[in-house]
């Protein structure tokens, strides 16, 4: 009997081996602006947290910060970057990608930056420097 974590297991590779095999960049693909800066809660970097852009319509993008909290956002594969124009934006500790069942362990950012996150960034052509400043309470 295939156990949640097997299944899950499964689907991600497969989906991942499915999505690799597609080949390049779409001919149609949108302009994008190259997004970086640093994500701190209570003044101190955080690090390995997932930083997730959502546009008003199209793919998000998304960074894992490093452990003095920067990152630097990626479209897709090695395309880096994030649509032009206004986004949401999704700060956590969980990694929802690769866990679809929720088995992670406890979220340590409040759910005002992810669940029901209240931050918005714009993004505009060539580089932009966009940093969070979170707050634990």
């Amino acid at each position: 009997m295939m156990t949640k974590h097997t299944f899950s297991l499964i689907f991600t590779l497969s989906l991942s081996l499915l999505l690799t095999a597609c080949g390049g960049a779409p001919a149609d693909q949108p302009k994008l602006g190259t997004v970086s800066g640093v994500v701190t809660m209570d003044g101190a970097p955080l690090a390995k947290a997932n930083v997730r852009f959502y546009p008003e319509s199209g793919r998000a993008s998304a960074a894992m910060t490093d452990d003095s909290g920067n990152f630097e956002l990626v479209y897709i594969r090695d395309e880096m970057g994030a649509m032009l124009g206004k986004h949401s934006v999704k700060i956590s500790t969980l990694d929802e990608a690769n866990d679809p069942f929720g088995n992670q362990g406890s979220e340590t950012v409040p759910e005002k930056y992810n669940k029901k996150t209240t931050l918005e960034a714009t993004v505009a052509e060539g580089d932009n420097t966009i940093n969070f400043d979170l707050e634990s309470k």
